[in-house]
């Protein structure tokens, strides 16, 4: 088996557990158990825990950034930037909903966790929330571009609430265990950016 292949099925096999419990709580037996892989291969592979979180978060994130551009930056199918971005979040209620309330974003499970324990972890976490709301940025400035997001909206400023709203709305929907406040973000969106 390929080096890659390995380290991939180790990295996402990682994430699928982390989003169920978290950072700390879970050793490293429990992942390679779940590979199939023995604990001397896993320093092959990664030097230390914290690295194999910096890699962890880098794969995630890279995953879930090409995923969010192209759901939101593509015209296909969908040519109204609004309501590609108001898709994108309803699939994200779906996504909660299919893990019982829980948080379906790594980045906003492990942020307050991780964030203080690991600089390196940290600045992972700090330059995924930067990518995204350039996404946004760039959606939003499409969306004034073909009057179908307000003029009154200024793209940078906004990409920045929404990235905040939706990760404050993850958080309390995931303590609640309830869609609730993702909902409730989804509507403020829709009449926030909505053209007058």
């Amino acid at each position: 088996m390929k080096e890659g292949t390995t380290r991939e099925r180790i990295l996402d096999a990682a994430e699928a557990i982390m989003l169920q419990e978290s950072f700390h709580s879970v050793g490293l037996n429990r992942i390679l158990a779940a590979v199939k892989v023995p604990k001397g291969s896993f320093y092959h592979y990664f030097e230390s825990k914290e690295q194999f979180g910096v890699e962890m978060l880098k794969h995630y994130v890279a995953n879930a950034t090409a995923y969010k551009t192209r759901i939101l930056l593509s015209t296909s199918p969908e040519e109204d930037p609004l309501q590609r971005l108001l898709t994108f979040f309803e699939t994200g209620v779906a996504k909660c909903q299919e893990l019982q309330g829980r948080c379906p974003c790594l980045l906003v499970k492990l942020t307050s966790e991780v964030a203080d324990f690991s600089e390196p972890m940290r600045k992972v976490l700090a330059d995924a929330n930067r990518n995204v709301i350039g996404i946004f940025e760039r959606l939003l400035r499409e969306g004034i571009a073909k009057k179908g997001i307000s003029d009154r909206v200024d793209p940078a400023i906004m990409a920045a609430v929404i990235q905040d709203l939706w990760s404050g709305a993850l958080q309390r929907a995931a303590t609640q265990r309830d869609t609730t406040p993702l909902r409730q973000a989804i509507n403020f969106l829709r009449v926030e950016l909505a053209p007058a």
